[in-house]
């Protein structure tokens, strides 16, 4: 804490200098929305035209812009897919002037189909192991059955897909649950339908979603690897609106529109595979579930209170439903889903002073119910997260900024299990938690930035508290050039039990008496160039630690009599890898190359004689190409061809007798090779899909077809083996999508 005491005198010099400085020059600030709809942008860039003064929106669509010189400028906004607003004004020396703009859309969509933008609407994004998603880049690419959030983030490089049917998110090396997801500033445990080939995020109504691969700063926290940060809607504040979507296998619907002095969105999702599923059963087919769908509902209300006060409520409700007889005398009865609800405040004390308060419910429950021969089991899994949340953003002037807020809530975990109505295991966990943080921004130079901060992090159950520091680093020696460097501490206090082939039954277990928390260190280090004839070169390297991990250990067969420590195994894992990104994101022909060449590995106990391996989900090498061309105003199409190192697998090399019973009861043991140290073939797909608009009974109408594994190659998800009496092994491949799958669907504007 010594350093601590020290640095706090000097931050607060920096910071009383920098207003002291900023006395005689004047400011901007103020919210940048849609003209159409009224609805707030993010990371929409505000800078004062032949200088290097500006700013970006932040979550809320709020900037501030300080040190403007007096005098006559010109203020320009932009933001991807949307025309440039330019703003003459005179400012007055010391003045602060509150300045909201509304930016038109552009006539065409080809400047939405974009990962990031050029460099004028960057400011924000631009930071170290950033990007940023556009809505209309997840509605325009190919996907399986629909437009899917985490199957366009599975695109970005750095990404990877454990298969064709998993949403699940690897990024940088690590799992799913080492990702927080954020849903309108609440936690989503579960992020899955359909057990876990869609997410369960609507693309109609999200507004923005944000990826921090990793280096994230302080004011994101509770997981050791990366960030995804999703807003929804707010609702048109201009007029009402109204979507249909209908595909195939799953349908959406939206309304929003003006109430009061605020706006409303309510989006609807279901899936619609009851039809396909009677007919099967009518034919005779065996294995047809009873019952089989998912169920969303999104919805948003605001409302201002005044010119300085916004209330917002917001709230999700999804669920998965799973009837089938597996064989005879054998029923199994699925039930998993997700609840949120948040109410947010926003408040500006001042210009210089943004703040949000946020009072946050997060529940997921998983309920899967088995019969055999009428003998019940019922398993139980549940986290109730209840939390409330403060963000102060602090811009005095000069070339200091800070951060600060806090997050402390309750979680509760429980893990059930009942065998024929009697409970075998109920593991009940209640744990207060708390974190709060404190980051600043310091602009030495206006080509450089330098951000350091820390947050500390408390968790009741086991009594850890943890600091975690965070220091990023940019300079910009060229207009067209920006080097960055970032590095991170982080901590985690959960872990995720969950299968990598049917990823639908997550449990979530917490540290306790005698498991630590997880820790881990980030260090990236990238460079972005800005062509001026459209092409943008990312490039980023990264290498991670992974300390105490503790997963759930595979070879416990009974847990009855066993301490809560001796559930898990502990190890630890590295990742590290090169990225790279060549963007173009301007004219008919748009889109990107991304490569990621990285390796991940991890040890533990028993496992490969504790030396590394690479997990299931390691590939060495991974590209994807994505390319979006405008044919004319009403045709458009899209490509998506993938390229991945085939994943680890562990082969068997033969099998022997152990025990020859009088019974006709043989045992065998099988003799493997070291752990994970063979590949499947490589992996790669091709995505085709054609788009066209028009207008159909006054409404807009667009029209999508579609055809995933254009080229029918046969992916291997996973290899079956099988022993003859012999002793002799037999592989069975097990493919992914083993056919051209097409998909039709279309969309009504109202």
């Amino acid at each position: 804490m010594r350093i601590s005491y020290c640095l706090l005198p000097a931050l607060l010099s920096m910071l009383i200098t920098g207003a002291t400085l900023a006395q005689d020059s004047a400011s901007l600030s103020g919210y940048v929305r849609d003209a159409t709809s009224g609805e707030t942008l993010l990371l929409a860039n505000v800078r004062v035209e032949g200088t290097l003064i500006g700013a970006a929106t932040n979550n809320s669509g709020y900037y501030t812009v300080t040190n403007i010189p007096q005098g006559a400028l010109t203020v320009a906004v932009s933001y991807i897919g949307y025309r440039t607003e330019r703003v003459e004004l005179e400012l007055a020396p010391g003045e602060q002037r509150r300045l909201d703009i509304e930016l038109l859309p552009e006539e065409q969509d080809i400047e939405e189909i974009t990962v990031t933008g050029e460099r004028e609407e960057l400011y924000e994004a631009r930071k170290v192991g950033v990007q940023q998603l556009q809505t209309q880049l997840i509605k325009s690419l190919p996907a399986l059955l629909q437009p899917d959030v985490f199957r366009s983030l599975q695109l970005l490089p750095g990404v990877k897909a454990a298969s064709d049917y998993s949403s699940g998110l690897y990024i940088r090396g690590g799992g799913p649950d080492q990702t927080l997801i954020l849903l309108d500033r609440t936690t989503i445990y579960n992020p899955s339908h359909f057990f876990g080939v869609f997410s369960t995020f609507n693309p109609d109504a999200i507004k923005d979603v944000r990826l921090y691969k990793g280096g994230f700063p302080a004011e994101y926290g509770g997981r050791l690897g990366s960030v995804v940060d999703i807003y929804n809607r707010d609702g048109n504040r201009r007029e009402f609106d109204a979507g249909l979507s209908i595909g195939l296998l799953s349908s959406r619907a939206m309304v929003e529109g003006p109430w009061n002095r605020g706006s409303y969105m309510l989006a609807m999702r279901r899936s619609t595979v009851e039809p396909l599923l009677y007919f099967l059963r009518q034919s005779g087919t065996e294995g047809i579930p009873d019952a089989f769908y998912f169920v969303d509902v999104n919805g948003k209300f605001n409302f201002d209170l005044s010119n300085r006060d916004l209330i917002s409520l917001a709230f999700y409700a999804g669920q998965d439903v799973l009837d089938i007889e597996i064989v005879d005398d054998a029923f199994a009865s699925i039930r998993y889903g997700n609840r949120t609800l948040s109410v947010n405040w926003t408040h500006l004390f001042s210009q210089e002073l943004f703040s949000n308060f946020t009072f946050t419910g997060s529940r997921y429950f998983n309920t899967p119910r088995i019969e055999l021969a009428a003998t019940p089991i019922e398993n139980e899994n549940t986290v109730d997260d209840i939390s409330v949340k403060g963000d102060f953003e602090y811009i005095p002037g000069g070339n200091i900024s800070a951060k600060a807020g806090f997050w402390s809530g309750f979680l509760t975990l429980r893990f059930r299990t009942d065998f024929n109505e009697e409970t075998a295991i109920d593991w009940l966990t209640r744990s207060v938690y708390t974190s709060a943080y404190a980051q600043t921004s310091w602009r030495p130079t206006p080509r450089m930035t330098v951000e350091g901060g820390v947050r500390g992090n408390y968790f009741e159950e086991g009594g850890f508290f943890r600091a975690s520091p965070r220091l990023s680093f940019e300079y910009e020696p060229t207009p067209a050039l920006r080097l960055q460097a970032a590095y991170g501490r982080y901590y985690q206090f959960l872990t995720l039990i969950t299968s990598e082939l049917v990823p639908g039954f997550d449990t979530w277990l917490a540290t306790g008496e005698g498991v630590r928390p997880s820790h881990g260190n980030q260090a990236v280090i990238g460079m972005k160039h800005i062509s001026p004839f459209g092409f943008n070169l990312d490039v980023e390297a990264y290498y991670r630690t992974m300390e105490n991990l503790f997963e759930w250990d595979p070879f416990i067969q009974d847990v009855g009599g066993l301490a809560y420590s001796e559930l898990f195994r502990v190890g630890d894992g590295r990742a590290y890898g090169l990225e790279t990104t060549l963007q173009r994101s301007q004219g008919r022909l748009n889109g990107f190359v991304a490569g990621t060449l990285s390796r991940t590995e991890r040890r533990f106990p028993i496992v490969n004689d504790f030396r590394f391996y690479p997990p299931k989900y390691d590939r060495t090498l991974d590209v994807k190409t994505v390319l979006n061309v405008e044919i004319s105003r009403a045709f458009r199409a899209s490509a998506v061809w993938i390229y991945a190192t085939g994943q680890a697998y562990t082969e068997p090399l033969g099998q022997y007798r152990l025990v020859n019973s009088p019974f006709d009861s043989d045992w065998y043991n099988v003799l493997v090779t070291k752990y994970n140290n063979r590949r499947l073939p490589a992996y790669h797909r091709l995505d085709l899909g054609v788009s066209w608009r028009t207008t159909l009974f006054g409404a807009g109408f667009e029209l999508q077809a579609q055809v995933l594994n254009a080229y029918n190659r046969r992916n291997i998800w996973f290899y079956f083996f099988d022993f003859t009496d012999a002793a002799d092994i037999v592989r069975n491949d097990i493919p992914q999508i083993p056919v051209p799958l097409p998909n039709i669907s279309f969309t009504f504007d109202f």
